[in-house]
């Protein structure tokens, strides 16, 4: 993406508040996180909505990443009639009905572990690499955990934001 500015940015830029606050919700669900990149509108080039994004979720305390993660269905579920979801969670469509019950059996087993879903940036994955993910930050501490989540939720945010302000829908 070039840090020009583009159709889908200048829709953003004067959307309504509560218009902007629901799009910036499909993208992350925490509500501080929203409130963030609402505040710093508007937004003259991609790169700097990116940053803002980069920012509000270095941000982000840990009841407010819990917000945001609470918005993520678990890894081989996506939530049902959501494109994003689907979309993002592609790698796991062909999966295998073993590797599926794999998933389904450690996605229990870390929020078991963690208290939340387990989180990573799906696009473009495997379904094998999501596993082999899950299976090797399983055995992390919540800290180490905590850091890798905000990192992959960081990735998630990028990519969706990115797609918000390419969109060109006229």
């Amino acid at each position: 993406m070039t840090s020009s500015s583009t159709p889908g940015l200048a829709r953003f830029n004067t959307l309504a508040d509560d218009e902007a606050t629901a799009v910036l919700h499909e993208v992350c669900a925490s509500a501080a996180w929203g409130r963030a990149i609402l505040s710093r509108r508007p937004y003259v080039t991609a790169q700097a909505l990116l940053l803002a994004g980069d920012a509000a979720t270095a941000a982000l305390t840990p009841e407010d990443l819990a917000d945001a993660m609470a918005g993520h269905p678990p890894i081989g579920r996506p939530k049902p009639k959501d494109p994003t979801s689907s979309r993002e969670q592609r790698g796991m469509a062909d999966a295998t009905e073993e590797l599926k019950a794999e998933m389904l059996e450690l996605n229990l087993a870390y929020q078991e572990r963690f208290g939340h879903v387990f989180l990573i940036c799906a696009t473009g994955a495997t379904g094998e690499q999501m596993r082999d993910a899950v299976k090797s930050r399983i055995g992390n501490s919540p800290e180490q955990e905590r850091d890798i989540v905000r990192t992959e939720l960081g990735k998630i945010n990028r990519i969706r934001l990115t797609r918000l302000v390419e969109e060109d829908k006229d």
